[in-house]
């Protein structure tokens, strides 16, 4: 999976043909327990990274569990 942020501060997530073919199979994708480990490090690192290049004015926008997410 690789996140891709553009100018605008929007997002890409490519997934590769291997990520796409477990998940077409699976439904599901299961991570051991050091795996999440070396997963959460890295989202949190992309988290930190996408949040720093948003525009100043969607820096600060609150989500809740009502929050409609749209995406392309």
């Amino acid at each position: 999976m690789k996140f891709n942020q553009l100018k605008d501060g929007s997002c890409e997530i490519f997934f590769s043909d291997t990520e796409i073919k477990i998940i077409n199979n699976k439904k599901n994708l299961k991570l051991n327990a050091e795996s999440l480990r070396h997963f959460n490090n890295n989202l949190m690192r992309i988290i930190v990274e996408l949040n720093n290049n948003l525009p100043e004015n969607i820096k600060n926008l609150q989500t809740t569990t009502t929050t409609t997410i749209e995406g392309e």
